[in-house]
């Protein structure tokens, strides 16, 4: 398929890395030197400062939105408009509701919309995932998850500390991700609490964000969000009638990627435990990608799509309007 690029930073690049067999037609970026930069590194691809152009085009078939929070939902809407078939970057608004006429109008043009909640695609996810599906944990108790970065020099200037632009701090930007893995695991949490902080970084949004989310059942999700972590750090526990999955780092700066599984005995005591490491670099981004193009081929369900991130922005949202007060 023929694929455009909106937005090419760090993200951009990413994406364009990871297309497979899939060809990059054009790219756009409002700064055209960054445009071009990227176009540079393939072959015969169009540049446009303006998003606009590149959508209306009628040789793409694919729309990759990798923007600020605040152009997300405004040229995925457009592109399903025009017909493309979009993967647009997490959180993918910067409010649930703006996501509400994009699904509508995903569903009157038949387009496919995938989120980039590329953290489902880490292979110690992939491979908790498939021993839940096993049955071999039992029924799912509980979750536990933290996540966090140290931020750098003039990070309180940068666009994610704006909230006209970011939509929110910390908790917009990597919280989602524990939301969204929380859902998948354990379903929709009705019941929802938790508070937002700036403890640190002199900015207009939060850097710390903590919630406590239920299921209707009582399944809980436990979740800290920080960006004053400064060493960088990723754990996820997930734990079941039969034991727990524990999921630390992501490669890079988080550390090796590693799960590990501790598996409750008949007698308890010491549990049996059985790790995997996943040294390589990080393929999330390709494994996503081919993910989204296989469910565009079999016409089945996109996952996670527009519903599972307003559902994620939902909950944000409650947890905004809950520290106002």
């Amino acid at each position: 398929m023929n694929v455009g690029i909106v937005g090419c930073g760090l993200i951009g690049h990413k994406r364009a890395s990871s297309l497979g067999n899939n060809i990059l037609k054009a790219v756009a970026d409002v700064t055209l030197e960054r445009a071009e930069k990227l176009a540079s590194c393939y072959k015969d691809v169009k540049t446009f400062s303006d998003w606009k152009d590149l959508v209306e085009l009628d040789d793409i078939d694919i729309v990759i939105v990798s923007t600020t929070n605040n152009w997300l939902a405004p040229i995925t809407l457009k592109a399903v408009e025009s017909g493309k078939h979009v993967l647009v970057e997490k959180p993918g608004a910067c409010h649930f509701k703006e996501l509400d006429p994009v699904i509508e109008a995903a569903r009157k043009n038949r387009a496919r919309v995938k989120v980039g909640f590329n953290l489902r695609c880490h292979p110690s996810l992939l491979k908790a995932r498939e021993i839940i599906d096993s049955g071999i944990l039992g029924k799912l108790m509980f979750i536990r998850g933290r996540y966090g970065h140290g931020g750098r020099p003039g990070y309180e200037k940068e666009w994610r500390s704006d909230p006209a632009v970011s939509g929110g701090g910390e908790l917009i930007d990597q919280g989602v991700h524990l939301i969204d893995l929380s859902r998948w695991f354990l379903g929709d949490f009705p019941i929802v609490s938790g508070s937002v902080h700036t403890y640190f970084w002199d900015m207009p949004v939060e850097d710390n964000g903590f919630l406590h989310l239920e299921t209707s059942s009582g399944n809980a999700a436990w979740l800290h969000v920080s960006c004053t972590e400064w060493k960088n750090m990723f754990s996820f526990e997930i734990y079941g009638e039969h034991g727990k999955l524990q999921v630390d780092g992501l490669g890079g700066s988080y550390g090796t990627e590693r799960l590990a599984f501790y598996r409750m005995l008949p007698q308890m005591g010491p549990p049996e435990t059985t790790i995997w490491e996943y040294p390589a670099n990080d393929m999330s981004w390709k494994i996503e990608f081919e993910e989204f193009i296989k469910a565009i081929e079999s016409n089945s369900e996109m996952q996670p799509g527009l519903k599972d991130a307003r559902a994620a922005l939902e909950i944000v949202s409650k947890i905004y309007e809950e520290s106002k007060k």
